[in-house]
């Protein structure tokens, strides 16, 4: 990176974290579609895979454009390093499999995403790595649930899909008290809104699949926090591969350039559909951080700048009505994606959420009629128009 004194404010960083010009003296980061690099001799090529020397190797440790797209993060999120993977859940995974050991035990919030779900029940008891959930209402009972195997708190806020709001500064102040690792799904809020290390998280995970690329183009994912925990994820994801590509990188590195940009217009229409919703006679109820009938309303405004791309709400008549307003819809996107330019609907029940229990569904506020909207960027009377018409 370039030595010259970093800017302090969010969007120059985003737009001026860039790598040192080449000879050529390009404005722009260029592609490095390289899988490896040369020595310049003998003694080169040792000191570099002694890691007596910094550099660059081979494209599953580093690469330019991935090491400028992690620099990035870093500086928007206020931490001290990170690892860029080829997708949220290669994050996921990696970054809990490169710190839990046989026979650890993970405290996490029951509402959480519905592949880290499966991930926690399906994959990780082979390896003897238990889990406890517990009540997004009910942070007191997490200290209850801490016992001498455990290693971590995994949390997500805003959640997937019920955009509830934890306590962050709560869940740090338990990580400290007890010595454990607090790690975050920071996906909804995108660095932008939100840092969770200011509360206490050692850890920050982002999909940047979705907010970071913003057009739906490619999948990523990055874990980025304390230096000596990333390395420790850094040694486990080399040997085992799962790295981003150095073009997904270059392509997320331009896409954080418009990033405020983007979420300040997301979080605009977001808001002004929520509260639509809110009024509308074939809804019974609506959720939206930034909405004062949130039950987190304030919580929400301590610790994010706006609410988010992400309104759900639960349509009159279940399953049946739901159907019906899917099929209507004309101009919204039916996929199971968010944070994309173009607004999305989805039901999580039957596609992100799934493969849960009716009761696990039920545990983590996923009704039946539930609907997720990710609000992009279109003209806000387009898409209130569009849901409108599918409610009829």
């Amino acid at each position: 990176m370039n030595d010259k004194k970093q800017p302090s404010r969010f969007e120059t960083k985003a737009i001026r974290t860039q790598l040192e010009r080449s000879q050529y003296l390009e404005h722009s980061s260029p592609l490095y579609l390289t899988s490896s690099f040369v020595f310049e001799d003998a003694e080169d090529m040792r000191a570099s895979f002694a890691e007596e020397k910094e550099r660059n190797i081979y494209s599953r440790y580093s690469n330019p454009n991935s090491n400028e797209f992690v620099d990035k993060v870093c500086l928007m999120e206020g931490t001290e390093a990170g690892f860029a993977f080829a997708s949220g859940m290669a994050a996921v995974f990696s970054t809990l499999a490169a710190l839990l050991d046989s026979g650890d035990h993970i405290i996490s919030a029951g509402n959480i995403f519905g592949s880290t779900h499966a991930l926690f029940q399906n994959f990780f008891p082979k390896w003897k790595i238990s889990h406890s959930y517990f009540s997004i209402d009910a942070l007191e009972t997490i200290e209850g649930l801490i016992t001498e195997n455990t290693k971590l708190i995994y949390a997500e806020s805003p959640t997937n899909p019920g955009v509830d709001i934890l306590d962050l500064e709560l869940l740090g102040n338990i990580a400290k008290k007890h010595n454990l690792i607090l790690v975050v799904d920071n996906c909804f809020a995108s660095p932008y809104l939100q840092q969770p290390i200011r509360f206490g998280a050692d850890l920050v995970i982002h999909s940047g699949t979705k907010l970071m690329d913003g057009q739906g183009r490619v999948l990523a994912g990055i874990t980025v926090g304390k230096a000596d925990l990333i390395d420790k994820i850094y040694r486990f994801s080399r040997i085992t591969g799962p790295a981003l590509s150095p073009f997904n990188a270059w392509v997320l590195s331009k896409s954080l350039e418009t990033l405020a940009i983007r979420v300040d217009r997301h979080c605009e229409n977001a808001l002004k559909l929520a509260e639509f919703l809110e009024c509308h006679h074939q809804v019974n109820w609506v959720k939206y951080p930034f909405l004062k009938s949130h039950p987190q309303y304030a919580l929400a405004q301590k610790q994010m700048k706006a609410g988010g791309c992400v309104v759900a709400f639960e349509i009159k008549g279940g399953l049946v009505s739901g159907k019906k307003f899917f099929d209507r819809i004309q101009l919204l996107s039916l996929t199971a994606n968010l944070g994309d330019s173009r607004s999305i609907v989805t039901h999580p029940a039957s596609t992100t959420h799934s493969k849960l229990s009716i009761a696990e569904r039920k545990a983590s506020g996923i009704t039946e009629g539930m609907v997720r909207i990710s609000v992009g960027l279109e003209h806000i009377d387009d898409i209130i128009a569009d849901i409108e018409q599918a409610l009829q």
